[in-house]
């Protein structure tokens, strides 16, 4: 049986790509001469403080701006084994690990302990910022962006707010708080907060969603960073494609409800019906979902295999587990999953299947867009996704809706390849350097009417 998904962007489309991405804006021709950045994250780079996308958002969004040449910190809830400040990219990064005592209380993860150290967060890290951050930079002629992340950080926002303008700073400090979900939007000083910040979020979704308390942010999305733009190596892929040569679906996300993975595995179940051999690679979690998804992968008699391997294994290692178990219809990967092997899987499955009921933004699309791959959205806060031009996107939770866009693909070879290269140009106008140019943008609006000096007289 042919495979018609499996169309990749030929190396000469990348090449064109590479050139467009050299084009780089002078992102400094944007009148923010006078600034440095500091952003307030609870997750940051460690392991430890890695819990999901929150982390890498820092992570990427603070090393982008270092690459620029601007001087940013970021002040995250860090691993107690490490040092307490860290410096990175010449010097232009500097990583602050916040309230380390209290992760050797609390080992097991930047959200264990989390009440204490949110409380701790709020009373220490404040005067530290005004003390050492806008003090010493507005006597330099700076002024200091905060980008502030997720609920946890507002109590430190306020505290802040009020320090500054005790010493008179208020002018040499910009505060922009983000939103990228609505958990513990019920308890927040909201009048408070948009006193001292100016609200962003990531998606237009996301954006109509918070009207509901009465805030209306700006929208700035998440980016990926270039390098999810490079090649994937064929023979990687090539060697996946021999051990899975039918269909291949993957799917990577929590094991929650609003990830779809019930609806995924219907659609698996109603394609092997239909005489197809497809198979699932999927990455899920520990959540208690888990044992639902499993019960419907029974219901729908398809077979589940558990893939464990050490953290270290290396592509090889992965690819032989896969061969041993390549006759399940469920491959569950226990293990971490490195980005490089991660990027493999994307470029080489007929689909992923991201097709969330409720996504405040959709990083995973875009990443499988990057690698060039064939991604299956959802509909809420997916901005970039184009169905039937550079993805599909899946709109309802009917599982029939996925079955029948996969058979209407797999007979439209042509539309395929260029859904996989649109999707390439789409993913890069979300690289973090044009994400950060729309940031920019945003902060020279707000610095505008809140009469903060960022530019060069």
């Amino acid at each position: 049986m042919s495979r018609p998904l499996r169309r990749f962007p030929r190396p000469a489309a990348r090449l064109r790509l590479q050139a467009q991405r050299s084009k780089t804006l002078d992102l400094r021709l944007m009148g923010l001469e006078r600034v440095q950045f500091a952003m307030l994250s609870l997750e940051g780079p460690d392991l430890y403080a890695s819990a999901g996308g929150l982390g890498v958002r820092a992570t990427e969004l603070c090393q982008c701006l270092a690459n620029l040449g601007f001087p940013t910190h970021l002040f995250f809830i860090g691993d107690p084994e490490q040092p307490a400040c860290e410096t990175r990219f010449q010097g232009n990064l500097v990583l602050h690990r916040w309230g380390q005592w209290l992760s050797a209380r609390y080992p097991r993860g930047v959200y264990d302990g989390e009440g204490e150290k949110v409380a701790d967060y709020a009373s220490s890290l404040p005067p530290w910022l005004v003390e050492n951050l806008v003090a010493p930079g507005a006597e330099k002629g700076l002024s200091t962006v905060f980008l502030a992340e997720e609920w946890q950080t507002v109590p430190a926002v306020l505290n802040l707010g009020r320090l500054l303008a005790e010493r008179g700073l208020e002018h040499r400090a910009l505060v922009l708080w983000n939103a990228n979900n609505l958990f513990g939007f019920d308890g927040l000083d909201w009048s408070g907060l948009q006193q001292v910040a100016s609200l962003t979020t990531v998606s237009r979704y996301m954006k109509h969603r918070m009207w509901l308390w009465g805030v209306n942010p700006m929208v700035v999305p998440n980016g990926i960073p270039d390098r999810w733009l490079t090649p994937v190596p064929e023979a990687q892929t090539r060697t996946l494609r021999e051990i899975f040569p039918d269909l291949l679906l993957t799917k990577v996300g929590r094991y929650d409800p609003d990830k779809r993975w019930v609806m995924a595995i219907q659609a698996l179940g109603e394609l092997k019906r239909r005489g197809l051999k497809p198979r699932l690679l999927a990455r899920g979690g520990s959540e208690h979902h888990r044992e639902a998804v499993r019960e419907e992968a029974r219901r729908q008699g398809l077979s589940w295999s558990e893939l464990r391997l050490s953290s270290r294994a290396s592509a090889l290692e992965v690819f032989d587990e896969m061969a041993r178990h390549a006759e399940a219809d469920v491959l569950e990967m226990c293990f971490y999953v490195h980005e490089d092997f991660m990027r493999v899987l994307y470029a080489g499955s007929d689909a992923v299947l991201a097709n969330s009921g409720n996504e405040p933004f959709g990083l995973v699309g875009l990443e499988v867009m990057g690698c060039g791959g064939l991604v299956f959205t959802g509909s809420t806060g997916e901005d970039y996704a184009r169905t039937f031009s550079n993805c599909v996107v899946v709109e309802t939770e009917d599982p029939r809706e996925i079955v029948e866009a996969m058979m209407s693909l797999r007979s439209a070879p042509a539309l395929v390849a260029e859904m996989r290269k649109y999707g390439l140009r789409t993913a890069s106008r979300y690289t973090w350097e044009r994400v950060v140019a729309d940031l920019f943008q945003k902060v020279r609006f707000v610095a505008a009417v809140r009469d903060i000096p960022i530019s060069a007289p």
